[in-house]
């Protein structure tokens, strides 16, 4: 009987996609024994969007969340990586700053590494692989992410995995479907054509979001041509964008006749704890999708979805929010089928709102997809429409030049620039302008307490001290009184 494994995502996507990646470290230090305890195979649990908004809307130093988590999970493996050669931002990173990124990742606590190209160049994550192997990453493993296109064909994805084993020493490959995109089908054939092409030896993961209703069904005959291991959340973080739910995976499994080593009562656990904090902090919860053809067209994530409303609203134009999506899907093909994953779906969406106010097509031209069009950001899955990148050449920042140059190395002259603060708060300063990192450690440490609000009255009150403005609360029954002052 094949033994399945389970990688956890709550922590990571399953919050990032449900709460904004909104979840503070005090939220998952009360769980985190029963985390270690459950049996995962890995622990996802810090992406580039994590330190971003640690930094900026957190104030929470993600080196040391990183590092407090590491303490409570001595058993499980935690994983995380970096997108390319961007870091955690949507640009080019100096090599350098980037290879001190993956070392400390490693050095704080991050066992399995992992990295993606959009555009599967791997010129743009070889070197860093090794420095990973280098500091001692117990597990190497790159992401292949999917997509629905012409030139992305079983052939395609095969021949990538051949050129990833090749030049890396991979222990892990992940089919990410980040828009939610596969279908039973496909699965069918793409797992069993990357099995060949990766041999016996490399665990063949499967992620993939349920903005389609799809993805469960995907999992299971996903294992079935061949898959060793399953990306799920705990609900009440699972579904809609998020993962399926790992409750739901785990049991279909074990009535297929699979093996899942999973201890469901520390799971009940994780669940009611997350639950108790969704409806503490009122925080959304995962439900299923329906299915929309639609989603295959324009294939922006459901995340980039809400805000594009959102967006479209603010500006007085969400009557022209169809338009926006067929516009993507148009300049999707136009620039050579980009998969639709940062930073590539939000270059394709602010052309097409740019398209779409204007009442021109390319007639203003984001800095990012000029770069994208001219090979900043690696090689072409396939070639530019002729005569729109005309357009975007002609239209375009004049200050890009037609080839790109390598950034310049950072690190030495960030730590002359700040010689008494260490690596970690450094590479922080590089990432983000301002007063940023200066706001994030004036908040002092992260505070590793927090508490579920277990009576009515003391929910009532939370809720009432979130009131703006509010200074002075008093409540008052059967004698006795409480005064609360902010």
């Amino acid at each position: 009987m094949k033994r399945i494994q389970i990688i956890d995502t709550t922590i990571r996507d399953g919050q990032q996609c449900l709460w904004a990646t909104r979840m503070t470290t005090p939220m998952m230090l009360p769980i985190a024994e029963q985390l270690d305890r459950a049996g995962y195979d890995g622990i996802q649990l810090l992406g580039p969007i994590g330190f971003d908004v640690c930094v900026r809307y957190l104030k929470e130093n993600p080196w040391e969340r990183l590092r407090l988590m590491r303490e409570r999970l001595p058993r499980t493996p935690l994983a995380s990586g970096i997108r390319s050669n961007n870091g955690i931002t949507f640009g080019l990173v100096p090599e350098d700053v980037v290879h001190l990124w993956v070392e400390l990742l490693v050095r704080n606590g991050i066992r399995w590494f992992g990295a993606f190209d959009a555009l599967a160049d791997f010129d743009n994550i070889v070197e860093s692989m090794k420095v990973a192997k280098r500091v001692g990453a117990a597990g190497l493993g790159i992401s292949l992410v999917y997509t629905v296109s012409p030139v992305h064909t079983d052939e395609y994805y095969a021949g990538k995995v051949q050129e990833a084993v090749r030049r890396m020493d991979l222990d892990r490959i992940t089919i990410k479907d980040s828009g939610g995109l596969l279908t039973v089908d496909r699965v069918r054939t793409l797992v069993p054509a990357m099995r060949k092409a990766a041999g016996e030896a490399i665990v063949i993961e499967l992620h993939s979001h349920c903005m389609t209703g799809l993805a469960p069904l995907v999992y299971l005959e996903g294992v079935k041509a061949g898959a060793d291991a399953m990306h799920t959340a705990t609900a009440p973080l699972a579904n809609g964008p998020s993962q399926p739910a790992n409750q739901t995976i785990v049991r279909n499994l074990r009535m297929m006749g699979y093996e899942v080593t999973i201890d469901d009562a520390m799971v009940a656990e994780i669940s009611r704890h997350f639950a108790a904090v969704a409806q503490q902090e009122g925080k959304p919860v995962g439900v299923p999708c329906e299915y929309d053809a639609w989603h295959y067209e324009h294939q922006l994530p459901g995340g980039m979805l809400t805000n594009l409303q959102f967006q479209l609203g603010e500006a007085g134009l969400l009557d022209r929010f169809d338009d926006v999506l067929a516009e993507c899907a148009q300049i999707r093909a136009e620039l050579g089928w980009p998969i639709m994953v940062t930073p590539f779906s939000q270059l394709v969406a602010v052309q097409a709102v740019y398209n779409i106010m204007t009442g021109e097509r390319y007639r203003t031209v984001p800095n990012e997809v000029k770069k994208y069009a001219l090979g900043y950001y690696g090689r072409l899955v396939a070639p530019v429409a002729p005569d729109i990148l005309d357009r975007i050449v002609e239209n375009g920042s004049k200050t890009i030049p037609l080839r790109p140059e390598p950034p310049a190395p950072a690190v030495n002259e960030l730590r002359r620039k700040y010689p008494n603060a260490s690596d970690e708060e450094r590479l922080l300063r590089y990432m983000f302008a301002g007063n940023q990192v200066d706001d994030m450690l004036a908040a002092g440490p992260i505070n590793t307490r927090y508490d579920i609000l277990t009576t009515p009255l003391a929910r009532l009150v939370n809720e009432v001290m979130k009131l703006p403005r509010l200074r002075t609360v008093s409540v008052r029954a059967e004698g006795a009184r409480l005064d609360l002052r902010q």
